[in-house]
């Protein structure tokens, strides 16, 4: 159950939230709202594989 929770999840964050690597947005020159966004993003891509 928890692992779907966050399938749905993922895909809700593949509609509304952006993507830097589309945009090839150097993480070194990013803001600290886009490194949240990444690192939430990883974090429930992560728990949907796993």
């Amino acid at each position: 159950m928890k692992r779907s929770v966050f399938q749905i999840l993922a895909k809700i964050n593949k509609v509304i939230l952006p993507s830097y690597t589309k945009r090839q947005l150097d993480i070194t020159k990013a803001s600290k709202l886009q490194l949240a966004i990444i690192g939430w993003r990883a974090f429930v891509t992560m728990r949907a594989l796993g």
